[in-house]
């Protein structure tokens, strides 16, 4: 009894153990459950968060589409155009040569026949009113014979020519047409680089296109595509066809007119250029008001201060617009400007530069008085300016010297001729004084600091300098490693040009 008693518990021990081993498997599945199920709950959650920022975006840039997209319009252009036939010319006539043909049949060569060819060309648009008048780019309607802007609802209509403004790439056009889609413009002068924005126009025949960037720099100038220069510098995708169309912010508000790109393919590399939309208004308002630009005019010529330039001047900086000349009775002349000041403020903005002052001058209606800060051998000046109204062509004199007798100064690489009266009759520079540069050395310190064949050098630091020998003496007073501020006539226009003596 006693033996079966021991074997019967030895037997139920290993099915405690296991029945054990259950309950406990059991207990660590309840208590475990909710914790991962919490687990999985925690990253559902965060995925989901993460997706609804993903679409908050997305619907932000649909909505910017969705509210710009009707009033950005294809413009289609026509232009005739001359041309000659080619295929009117004698076969024979490239192999023998025109004067085979005047030797020996006693006649001019076939020059081929002109005839008459239209130019198609696509650019954009921006409906700023609801009874039509359209902002463009001059160089989309600039020659064209008729234009014609298709809407969203693919009806067309043809365009009149408003009014167009070369010097800054600005036209405006207008349509016979009521209860349009207007564009909202926003507020250009408080972007910042690395906002994103989105561009809306008609590359390659592709109606209505839209792509996104960021606003890459601002005030980007001496691009060479307008005299009047102040881009907006952005990667969103331009190509031919958007020019014209609208830059905008993520509101849907435009802040830029789209203008070209810098590449080497001609297609976007991403690097294109937009008008300021505040710059574009100002010229859009006079455009339709009076059809023409009347720009606010100082009469002198502002040019950059580079390292050189600072350094020959003593400058503390690079900053301001230097005065290379003032125009003899001009609003800067009356004022009391003079030569050689460093213009430093314009109405109490800070100038960094000859482009700003170029272009706060030019926005500023003729007729108004604005205080100016210059610097004048140390000294700030404080002067008041009632601006003129910029005549509407400037040109200047680019004809080149003969060949003749120079000295050389190989230090510098020049070559310097006294001016003579027959000299400075022939290239424009009568009743001038100053020593006459008739060859520049590649890679010479003269050729780095920009000095060109036909220059007149009229000052030396600001000593006058009316020979070569006045040039070299002047000249060797200078310091090697220091720099001389020139004074440089080329044709009609008076500049500065900082020059580096070499050290060796």
């Amino acid at each position: 009894m006693q033996k079966s008693n021991h074997f019967l518990l030895w037997s139920l021990i290993p099915i405690a153990i296991f029945l054990g081993g259950l309950l406990l498997a059991e207990s660590v599945t309840l208590s475990t459950a909710p914790a991962s199920q919490k687990n999985i709950a925690v990253k559902s959650k965060a995925i989901g968060a993460d997706s609804s920022v993903a679409d908050q975006l997305s619907r932000t840039f649909e909505q910017a589409a969705e509210r710009i997209s009707p009033s950005v319009v294809p413009i289609f252009a026509e232009e005739q155009v001359t041309v000659r036939n080619s295929f009117g010319e004698n076969p024979l006539q490239d192999f023998f040569g025109d004067e085979f043909f005047r030797r020996f049949f006693g006649t001019e060569p076939n020059q081929g026949q002109e005839q008459k060819q239209t130019v198609h060309s696509l650019g954009s648009g921006v409906i700023i009113s609801s009874d039509g008048y359209i902002l463009t780019n001059n160089h989309v309607v600039e020659g064209a014979q008729k234009i014609t802007v298709v809407l969203e609802d693919e009806k067309k209509y043809p365009a009149k020519v408003i009014g167009t403004d070369p010097q800054s790439d600005v036209a405006v056009i207008k349509i016979n047409a009521n209860n349009l889609s207007t564009a909202v413009l926003g507020d250009s002068n408080n972007l910042r680089v690395g906002q994103w924005v989105i561009a809306v126009g008609n590359p390659y025949q592709l109606m209505h296109t839209v792509t996104a960037g960021i606003i890459s720099a601002k005030g980007r100038s001496n691009i060479g595509l307008a005299e009047y220069e102040d881009f907006i510098q952005t990667d969103a995708s331009i190509n031919p066809g958007n020019s014209g169309g609208a830059l905008c912010d993520l509101n849907g508000r435009v802040i830029g007119i789209n203008t070209a790109i810098s590449s080497p393919t001609g297609s976007s590399v991403g690097i294109g250029f937009a008008i300021p939309i505040k710059m574009a208004k100002g010229i859009m308002d006079q455009l339709i008001a009076n059809g023409k630009v009347s720009r606010g005019y100082l009469g002198l010529v502002p040019q950059d201060i580079d390292e050189n330039l600072a350094k020959a001047m003593k400058l503390k900086d690079d900053k301001g617009a230097l005065v290379g000349d003032v125009e003899s009775g001009s609003p800067a002349d009356k004022a009391g400007i003079k030569r050689g000041d460093v213009i430093i403020s314009f109405q109490g903005t800070k100038i960094r530069n000859s482009t700003q002052l170029r272009n706060m001058a030019a926005r500023t209606k003729p007729g108004s008085t604005v205080e100016i800060t210059v610097i004048r051998d140390g000294s700030q000046k404080e002067l008041s300016v009632t601006l003129g109204e910029r005549p509407q062509t400037m040109t200047s004199d680019k004809s080149q010297p003969e060949t003749s007798p120079s000295h050389q100064n190989e230090k510098l690489g020049l070559g310097l001729q006294d001016l003579t009266a027959d000299i400075a009759g022939e290239l424009g520079y009568t009743g001038e004084q100053g020593v006459l540069i008739t060859s520049v050395e590649g890679g010479s310190a003269a050729e780095d600091a920009g000095l060109q064949t036909g220059d007149l050098i009229k000052e030396v630091n600001r000593k006058n300098v009316t020979s070569v020998s006045d040039f070299n003496r002047e000249i060797s007073k200078i310091k090697k490693g220091d720099s001389a501020a020139l004074l440089i006539q080329r044709g009609s226009n008076t500049f500065y040009v900082g020059l580096q003596i070499p050290v060796s």
